[in-house]
């Protein structure tokens, strides 16, 4: 009773703690951003790389169990949607990095559990957008195939060769990926800062995703520059056949956090303005 009655009366209070403020960028905070996110992960690899390799092996996984199935049709969006789940898989890392930002000392319990002790079911529901999102991307991407091969299960060779060879196949590329960068772009701006705010502050995911959103509004030039970098970034891992993700997500998950921080700052209390 008393627990329950202590966890009512804080928990409030610490949710309209935050009023999340947009700042203005520039492209050198790209850059900046950038530059510490490779410091972080140059003082502390091990977490990185732990969370790089882990998302590349489900990628690995993934891969093996289309071929196993012979629905190779699903591998091109697979793979390509596979960078709608990074800003959720890379959450642990913004606690690497604000761990050495305090200049406290890491441990693999608190990075692995944070998650859970941040932002607990507003962390959950980002997963649910991101996971939805990717669903909604695979679904998309079977329907145009559908559209312009029909029910036929090509191999990915073959489809590839119909993709450089046909007009009908280099149409379902254009249309296919056009709807994908939509998608990304769509969910780019709901999670780019929301994440890492979710995970900071004491605030509602609809407050986070709304905060996120108002970043790339205002700062569009930046944002679409940082967009690029990921999708640059995300394509040699693609072609790499992920392996390069063991380096790229730590990479970005660390810069994610740090441009975060240069984003978002905090309004005053509207009590405290007179």
């Amino acid at each position: 009773m008393i627990k329950t009655a202590t966890i009512e009366q804080v928990e409030p209070e610490k949710i309209q703690a935050f009023k999340p403020a947009v700042k203005k960028l520039q492209y050198s905070d790209i850059t900046k951003a950038m530059r510490s996110g490779l410091r972080d992960f140059a003082r502390a690899p091990q977490y990185g790389i732990a969370f790089g390799l882990a998302y590349a092996a489900f990628g690995w996984f993934l891969l093996y169990l289309l071929n196993t199935l012979e629905i190779n049709y699903y591998v091109y969006p697979m793979a390509t949607g596979f960078a709608l789940l990074a800003p959720f898989v890379a959450s642990g890392l913004y606690e690497v990095s604000h761990t050495l930002e305090d200049g406290k000392k890491l441990s693999w319990g608190g990075v692995f559990t944070s998650t859970r002790r941040a932002g607990g079911k507003d962390l959950s529901w980002m997963a649910v957008v991101t996971t939805f999102a990717y669903i909604i991307w695979l679904d998309i991407a079977v329907a145009l195939y559908v559209i312009f091969f029909g029910l036929k299960s090509l191999a990915f060779t073959e489809l590839v060769t119909a993709i450089m060879t046909t007009p009908s196949g280099f149409l379902f590329f254009v249309i296919g990926n056009t709807a994908g960068a939509i998608l990304a772009l769509i969910v780019f701006s709901l999670t780019v800062v929301s994440l890492p705010l979710l995970f900071d502050k004491h605030v509602d995911f609809v407050t986070a995703m709304i905060t996120s959103v108002k970043v790339v509004l205002e700062n569009p030039k930046p944002m679409l520059l940082w967009c690029a970098i990921i999708g640059v970034l995300f394509a040699i891992s693609l072609l790499s056949m992920f392996v390069a993700l063991i380096v790229v997500l730590p990479i970005l998950g660390h810069s994610t956090w740090h441009l975060y921080k240069r984003a978002v700052g905090e309004k005053e209390p509207a009590g405290e303005k007179k």
